[in-house]
């Protein structure tokens, strides 16, 4: 016989909040991520020892809107319903047309995909870029923490137990004069598993670089991002000179430590993540965000 698993389905984020801060619960919106980590052998239910909190249906967690230039997204979207959103920036669409297939996206959430912190995270390189913060809520009030501070590691986050992902907000997200860049290496264009993922944000004024930042997925145990790297770059002239952008590349060569897996190779992965940024830094126009 199965067993039993309790479960709680409120139907206010209030309600919601103050069971987590009564008892270790299991957050579930999606379920993608959540079922697989817990998957037994097949046939067998899948076994969750805690008492689960289902969040999907949750309307406050499903808003999309604009408050200034900063663009807030609740974190129990999901990605379909991203791709229908005419807020959300078309990177950012970019990047979820190739997450897994139709019915996965149907599930899946924005706010799922940043606390699984997986390292191969399709949507993690250009929140990274985006310099994305994080509304977290529970009963004692609200707190924002910059994306790369809450993921600590492969499916380790920055979470209190009585608190949820509320919002992801990104700041100057539709900032004039700004040109994002996604692409994703993997066996397929959707369905798969990155093998790499990379991010290039640059915002140029009269030819100059104001801004750039990079985000690789998949090479690290979390997004590899140097601010330190980035600065080399401001008040460059585009086209950037084969100087620059070489030294930029040997930068990330240090840093980039991928690892061989059962998807590829070290080697490879380092050689793409390196390829991917040296033709972001080649090119000469840039498509607007």
């Amino acid at each position: 016989m199965a067993e039993k698993i309790t479960a709680y389905r409120f139907d206010r984020l209030d309600q919601t909040l103050s069971q987590l801060n009564k008892e270790d619960c299991v957050i579930m919106a999606g379920g993608t991520d959540v079922m697989v980590l817990h998957k037994s052998r097949r046939g067998v239910p899948p076994k969750i020892s805690r008492p689960i909190v289902f969040i999907d249906h949750l309307s406050e967690l499903k808003q999309v809107y604009q408050n200034q230039r900063d663009l807030h997204i609740g974190a129990c979207c999901t990605y379909s319903e991203l791709l229908e959103n005419k807020l959300i920036p078309m990177p950012l669409k970019n990047a979820i047309k190739t997450i897994a297939a139709p019915a996965i996206r149907n599930r899946g959430t924005l706010g799922g995909n940043i606390c699984n912190a997986s390292p191969a995270g399709d949507t993690l390189p250009l929140l990274y870029v985006y310099n994305a913060k994080l509304l977290l809520r529970s009963v004692n009030g609200d707190r924002v923490v910059a994306i790369s501070d809450f993921i600590q590691g492969p499916r380790r986050v920055q979470r209190d137990q009585n608190e949820i992902l509320a919002e992801i907000i990104l700041p100057s997200v539709l900032e004039e004069g700004s040109h994002v860049v996604f692409e994703k290496v993997g066996n397929r264009n959707a369905d798969a598993i990155a093998k790499v993922g990379f991010a290039g944000y640059i915002r140029i004024n009269d030819a100059q670089i104001e801004d750039v930042r990079f985000a690789f997925g998949a090479v690290g145990p979390t997004m590899v991002r140097s601010i330190d790297i980035e600065k080399k770059l401001l008040g460059k002239t585009i086209p950037l000179a084969d100087a620059d952008i070489a030294q930029v590349v040997a930068a990330f060569d240090k840093i980039i430590k991928p690892i061989d897996d059962q998807r590829s190779t070290a080697i490879y992965r380092k050689k793409v993540a390196l390829n991917l940024l040296r033709y972001f830094l080649s090119m000469k126009q840039y498509q607007p965000n």
